[in-house]
């Protein structure tokens, strides 16, 4: 027990695998804390006041002193405490990896995304991240062929279908506009976080890396009476130049329907396989993207558009809006939906 200032109490009980509890006693402020660590993370934005202190612990305390205090960053070279006014849980896009810095606060998951090693910045996609043991669905760097040093930040799905998906698509509740010209979406927009396209020139280096071996697409749906659907296509693969749609078998054990690989449908041309990427200010596929008011993989013009303008209920009208055909009609707007991406090894 130390005595640390007037009135203030702080018992150090336990520093043990990243685990410190603080139990303090304060005239007016009574408070127990148990922060857990994440090594080489950090929380970016939300600091409301530093100092240099000589250990965590003691950061810890400056934390625990003060109720603003939700999360700590700790630099074990520079000794500089940032105490942070939100969490990791809160605002998952700025919770980086930043070496020599360790993050703590009272979630328990921050040790499932820490990076104790420099290895692990050199993951090259979801699948395997959670295959390292990382289970929580959040935004990772990974660094596949292709990126460099600075790698992709991409979207981890570790939970739908056994997890290790790249999500390369959402919507969910209309914040981002998706009736965008090429350019936007060949190099990607919005909010990892929430609605986003992550660029056909990711997708483009993402499925040419053979050392992977081939790609699974899987999409899924929501509407608006919580109803979710989802289909599943192999051998999926966005080529270089126009972004035509590759993709394989259809997955007979999809609850959607398949509204992208027709070649046995009634609406086979509609087909969307091979088909170039089109957008409103590079139309590869006569007048859809203008009239539809999206961009997609259309083939005179669409038996799904999983980027057309987003309605706040399904009614959006006669072939308008988020749409998978198969599923619902032309008439239904879906709520939401996400197009993702797993590897599987050669």
């Amino acid at each position: 027990m130390a005595k640390l200032d007037a009135g203030f109490i702080v018992f150090e009980l336990m520093i043990f695998w990243g685990t410190v509890l603080f139990v303090s006693a304060h005239q007016s402020n009574p408070r127990q804390q148990i922060m857990y660590a994440a090594e080489n993370r950090a929380l970016r934005g939300f600091v409301y006041a530093n100092k240099t202190v000589r250990s965590r612990v003691i950061c810890g305390r400056e934390c625990s002193m003060d109720e603003r205090c939700k999360s700590f960053n700790f630099n074990d070279c520079n000794k500089m405490c940032e105490l942070n006014f939100a969490t990791k849980r809160e605002h998952p896009e700025d919770f980086n990896a930043t070496k020599e810095s360790v993050y703590f606060d009272e979630d328990e998951d921050p040790p499932l995304c820490s990076l104790t090693d420099s290895s692990m910045n050199r993951y090259k996609s979801c699948k395997m991240l959670l295959d390292a043991g990382y289970r929580s669905s959040s935004i990772y760097t990974i660094y596949p062929e292709g990126f460099g040093n600075g790698g992709l930040r991409v979207y981890c799905d570790m939970e739908t279908d056994g997890g290790g998906w790249i999500v390369f698509q959402r919507r969910q509740d209309g914040s981002v506009d998706f009736y965008r010209n090429w350019t936007e979406y060949q190099s990607g927009f919005g909010d990892l976080s929430g609605e986003f396209w992550l660029g056909n020139d990711n997708l483009v280096t993402l499925t040419s890396d053979d050392s992977r071996g081939t790609w699974e697409l899987r999409v899924d749906l929501e509407d608006w009476e919580s109803n979710t659907a989802w289909a599943k296509y192999s051998d999926f693969q966005i080529s270089p130049g126009e972004y035509n749609l590759n993709i394989g078998q259809y997955d007979a054990s999809s609850t959607t329907g398949d509204s992208l690989a027709l070649g046995h449908h009634t609406y086979s041309r509609w087909d969307h396989r091979g088909r170039p990427f089109t957008t409103k200010d590079r139309d590869n596929d006569q007048y859809c993207a203008k009239k539809y008011k999206g961009a997609w993989w259309f083939n005179d013009c669409w038996y799904s558009h999983l980027n057309g303008p987003y309605y706040p209920d399904e009614n959006a009208g006669s072939n308008m809006g988020v749409q998978w055909f198969a599923w619902k009609s032309r008439d239904y707007s879906l709520k939401e939906c996400s197009m993702k991406m797993r590897e599987i090894g050669p």
